[in-house]
């Protein structure tokens, strides 16, 4: 499974943006995908993922409401709609493809495949 991650980029704090996950190869094989961030200095963490049957979601609380994940089966692609944003949230977002079941989906472990991360800056 090869993903690209894409739509970073500038922004003023309260503007938006989208990112793009597009998925490559082994499709079939993925169980869901996640976004997860990492800003200067800090630990990787969890933004949210949704699963590629079903269409169920999970956010980390302190992006509910603000950020959206959605996707796209047709164009194998996974979607980040990020409103309202901070510059807290500057940050490399990544995208993770996950195929094993009953590994948390809150957690990097839980992902096997990752993209190259794209830039969100947020300027105050």
């Amino acid at each position: 499974v090869q993903l690209q991650a894409s739509g970073g980029g500038l922004v003023q704090a309260g503007g938006s943006l989208r990112l793009d996950c597009a998925a490559s190869g082994r499709i079939f094989d993925v169980y869901g995908v996640g976004w997860f961030r990492q800003a200067p200095g800090k630990e990787r963490e969890f933004v949210a993922a949704i699963t590629r049957v079903i269409d169920r979601k999970y956010y980390a609380d302190s992006m509910k409401g603000r950020f959206t994940i959605s996707g796209d089966s047709a164009k194998k692609t996974v979607y980040l709609q990020m409103n309202s944003l901070k510059p807290d949230d500057t940050a490399v977002y990544y995208c993770a493809a996950k195929t094993r079941y009953g590994v948390s989906w809150y957690l990097e472990a839980g992902y096997e495949y990752w993209g190259q991360g794209t830039q969100v800056t947020v300027s105050s």
